[in-house]
């Protein structure tokens, strides 16, 4: 049985852990940072995730995986596995039969790009993209989550 003051000293590090981990999920999905992006960081934001959305459409393997951030490369290893990583578990970008995309936004020096997705079948997914300014001032991928798209497509 645990003492009152065992659980007094358990309560400030589960409250810690809790409150770390509610202000890493307000970070990734809260509100964009007042510095809006310009007008060119917009622009090649969308181009990097067109770019590889035309690269998986014509199964360029080696275009799609130069579109992603180094750090995703290192940890995939190769294009052919990128490839197929997205065949397998990310089948609405890899055909979707439409796309719309949102306005990107900055949110702590990563970019978000939200694109609506369509499948053939007529689903509609929402797919979060996260970029970063390479050193060389190039945008690339650093991730992608793929959810169903409850809401309205654009």
């Amino acid at each position: 049985m645990k003492t009152s003051s065992t659980l007094t000293s358990l309560f400030p590090c589960r409250l810690a852990r809790w409150l770390a981990a509610a202000l890493a999920a307000c970070m990734l999905w809260g509100p964009a940072q007042a510095s809006p992006l310009s007008s060119a960081d917009e622009k090649g934001v969308r181009a990097v995730v067109e770019g590889q959305l035309a690269a998986l459409a014509r199964d360029d393997a080696g275009a799609a995986f130069s579109f992603a951030a180094p750090n995703v490369r290192k940890t995939v290893g190769s294009a052919a596995r990128f490839m197929e990583m997205v065949r397998r578990s990310y089948p609405a970008i890899y055909r979707p039969a439409s796309a719309a995309f949102l306005k990107p936004e900055d949110h702590h020096g990563q970019v978000l790009q939200r694109v609506q997705l369509m499948d053939d079948d007529g689903n509609a997914w929402l797919a979060l993209y996260s970029l970063q300014r390479q050193k060389d001032k190039t945008w690339r991928i650093t991730g992608c989550q793929v959810v169903p798209n409850k809401g309205r497509m654009a």
